[in-house]
């Protein structure tokens, strides 16, 4: 009698880490439901999503019902202090560490980003999403993140994804990418000034690409995949953005100065 034994080989040194990664606003919710949105998500196969503008209470938990994505947390800072316009994380992996930093600055305030560390293929990831206002290079939001929050991550691989309210080249875009992060579009060849991520249910108020996720270069890693989600029916004023990001699973060590 033979009997087989199930062996799970260990990942090899040199095997990339992929991550597919999603950011939506979905304007609390008020042109469709949790359940439609996770159908919408499904063929993308998401390893995590960031909302923005999320309703509370189990409004992301029933998203990720439908897309088998069984963790998630939901912030505290609703922006704006309007009603239901929170930030969230839902992902298909466990989540430590969640915290969330108000972000002040000009504008309309509060706002806020949600943080959350996840490991996928064994190694571990920290994700950001978060709404934010549009602003200078010094004046906003986007500084504070910059400068107060991301500095301070101790991950090693960072993803950060949400409403930026800004266009890559404005003066807070390029804060928040002199602080080592790397927009996916341009890994992905997409000319962000012939689209729009809002609005998508009023075209005539184009406000370009607004939305965005980001990555800390750091990581030598590289967006292989991902644009804007185009929907034949708008599920809400912004569309959604997708991306799968590879990451080296050993990162070159940084040069040391004497």
């Amino acid at each position: 009698m033979y009997r087989a034994t199930l062996c799970h080989a260990a990942p090899t040194p040199d095997k990339a880490v992929s991550v597919r990664v999603a950011s939506y606003n979905v304007e609390f919710g008020k042109s469709t439901t949790p359940e439609q949105i996770g159908e919408m998500f499904k063929p993308y196969k998401l390893d995590i999503i960031g909302f923005d503008e999320a309703p509370d209470g189990d409004w992301t938990a029933r998203v990720g019902k439908v897309l088998g994505m069984p963790h998630c947390f939901v912030g505290k800072i609703s922006s704006a202090n309007h009603k239901d316009k929170y930030k969230t994380i839902l992902s298909r992996t466990p989540l430590e560490g969640t915290e969330e930093y108000e972000l002040l600055g000009k504008g309309w305030n509060p706002a806020s980003a949600v943080r959350a560390v996840t490991k996928i293929d064994g190694i571990s990831f920290a994700f950001y999403s978060l709404h934010i206002c549009k602003s200078g290079a010094r004046d906003g939001h986007a500084h504070s993140l910059a400068t107060k929050v991301l500095p301070k991550e101790a991950t090693e691989r960072v993803i950060v994804v949400g409403d930026f309210n800004n266009n890559l080249g404005d003066p807070a875009m390029n804060t928040i990418e002199g602080a080592g992060f790397r927009a996916t579009w341009n890994d992905l060849k997409i000319n962000v000034s012939k689209a729009f991520t809002y609005n998508a249910q009023d075209p005539k108020k184009d406000l370009g690409v607004i939305d965005h996720i980001l990555y800390n270069t750091s990581t030598e890693g590289e967006a292989k995949d991902g644009g804007i989600i185009e929907l034949e029916n708008p599920l809400s004023d912004h569309k959604p953005i997708w991306s799968e990001i590879v990451f080296p699973r050993v990162l070159t060590p940084a040069p040391t100065t004497d």
